[in-house]
């Protein structure tokens, strides 16, 4: 897999998912919804780590700056 996440990205989609589980904890997010938007945020926090996206190489996104050699 090559990488196809930037830094900035890999910061946003952690951020996203650490608000989603105070969402949670704090009560504010129940139901079907919190299995949704746990889904979302497990994928995101995956893809963060590994920085790679599936939906980014089917779309044909890259925001990984490339170094010029």
């Amino acid at each position: 897999m090559k990488k196809n996440m930037g830094s900035m990205d890999r910061i946003i989609r952690i951020l996203v998912s650490v608000v989603v589980g105070l969402l949670y904890w704090q009560g504010i997010v129940e139901g079907a919804l919190a299995y949704v938007l746990f889904a979302v945020a497990g994928i995101f926090i995956l893809t963060s780590f590994v920085s790679f996206c599936p939906l980014y190489a089917l779309v044909g996104l890259n925001t990984c700056k490339i170094k010029k050699q």
